[in-house]
């Protein structure tokens, strides 16, 4: 499954078609996402001690993943998940294909790339250390 929990996604067909949210849970061996504020149903609590009391509970059913796309967080569009190895050999997914914007879909790939490239800037540019004297090494100097 290319969906992962935490994941923008789209419906894109059935009741829901156009509503946006956040995958809460996957359910791999179903091919199923459950997707916040999607796919509502109501289920019938009994009491089951004393001092509580039956209710109806709304909550969120599963859908079937090929009726969600994810949503690009760089370009926010629907998109199809590719996949591409970076140097290091780890596999990472990304908005790619004829009109993808290339950015990464994985999270904490993406940060890890930003560290990357932040600690390349701080190597190009090393900053000039200035030496600080403590104040007692001056009292010493002036007598």
């Amino acid at each position: 499954m290319n969906i992962k929990v935490n994941d923008n996604v789209l419906v894109i067909t059935g009741k829901y078609q156009g509503k946006q949210g956040k995958v809460l849970k996957t359910l791999p061996k179903q091919e199923s996402v459950i997707v916040e504020g999607v796919n509502l149903v109501h289920k019938h609590e009994k009491a089951r001690k004393a001092n509580e009391t039956s209710r109806i509970v709304t909550e969120e059913g599963p859908i079937h993943v090929s009726n969600v796309m994810i949503v690009c967080p760089g370009c926010n569009k629907p998109t199809r998940v590719y996949h591409k190895q970076d140097e290091n050999g780890k596999w990472y997914r990304y908005h790619g294909g004829k009109v993808g914007c290339g950015a990464s879909l994985d999270k904490a790939f993406a940060k890890k790339v930003k560290g990357k490239a932040a600690e390349t800037a701080k190597e190009e540019a090393p900053k000039k250390r200035v030496r600080k004297r403590s104040q007692k090494t001056e009292a010493e100097a002036k007598e």
